[in-house]
């Protein structure tokens, strides 16, 4: 179901949730947060079509601000039932002065004693806790991957990093650190010397996985950027008892390959945004180990 309400405020909206409520049987009361996505000036589909896949495993309330077209005031959208995964999707569209008050603007959406997460799926602010919806949420999440210049906005990420926020450039690597690390939990534990990471010259997670075997392993690290790959294709760690490499060129399987044991094939697909959303979406606390990585580690990683 969609509902269009043009010229209209969120407390209107909000009553009309109520409505819809009562007549239709929608129910909230199996909201478990609510995600406030701020999508500026583009599309919103995108950003809809991951937080309602993400949705059937949190059910939420999405409030999802975009650009408006008019001159002032607010045109807003409601999504219930199949039109909005296990969510409720509330598109709220603000111009003029109404568009300088984003946290007034969503305050009668909230749902009552639910956390509160933000998401910039496009641009991330510089500095995500200071931002007015960044200020009203336990969790900022933002993607230095789709902004216009993703080395610079991870960087920004790190000089203003405050608990409780996390860039989805780190969880599209989870499955590469899970790897590296259960390799590593294997004897023989002699000590890396060296690591040596390629991939996507502008991808953000090659940085973020460089930054990381930095922190962890106290060694040096190189980056070979390589144009139009698909993100991380390679991470190859230097020992005295020989290397460990673990190769992904197509962006689907990866090889390991150890000294003295055969060469495993992986499954490792490049992750989609809905997958690391709900992984997102699964914690609520800050992600000490990435607060770490970012402000610690990146400063070793050449730019």
């Amino acid at each position: 179901m969609i509902i269009d309400m043009p010229a209209t405020t969120t407390r209107a909206v909000a009553k009309r949730l109520l409505t819809e409520r009562d007549e239709g049987g929608a129910v909230a009361l199996g909201r478990v947060l609510t995600l406030i996505v701020d999508t500026g000036d583009h599309d919103p589909e995108h950003a809809i079509a991951a937080a309602n896949d993400a949705s059937r495993e949190h059910p939420c309330r999405v409030i999802l601000i975009t650009e408006g077209t008019g001159t002032g005031g607010l045109d807003a959208q409601i999504r219930l039932g199949g039109d909005a995964g296990a969510s409720e999707v509330i598109i709220l569209r603000p111009s003029g002065e109404v568009d300088e008050h984003l946290d007034t603007l969503v305050m009668p959406l909230l749902l009552p004693d639910a956390p509160i997460v933000a998401w910039w799926p496009y641009e991330p602010p510089a500095v995500p806790s200071e931002h007015p919806l960044g200020r009203m949420a336990q969790r900022r999440i933002t993607d230095s991957t789709r902004a216009a210049k993703p080395g610079a906005a991870l960087r920004a990420l790190a000089a203003g990093y405050s608990e409780g926020d996390t860039d989805l450039a780190w969880t599209r690597a989870t499955l590469w650190r899970g790897l590296i690390a259960a390799t590593l939990d294997q004897p023989p534990f002699s000590p890396v010397k060296r690591a040596f990471i390629s991939g996507e010259s502008q991808h953000p997670s090659v940085d973020m996985v460089a930054a990381w075997l930095a922190h962890a392993l106290r060694c040096p690290v190189d980056v070979e950027r390589i144009p139009d790959a698909p993100a991380i294709t390679q991470v190859r760690l230097v020992r005295s008892t020989g290397e460990i490499v673990l190769d992904r060129p197509d962006g689907k399987t990866a090889a390991l390959r150890q000294p003295d044991q055969p060469e495993h094939r992986i499954a490792l697909p490049i992750r989609h945004l809905r997958e690391c959303l709900a992984e997102e979406l699964r914690r609520l606390d800050p992600d000490e180990v990435y607060g770490e990585v970012l402000t610690k580690g990146l400063p070793k990683v050449t730019a």
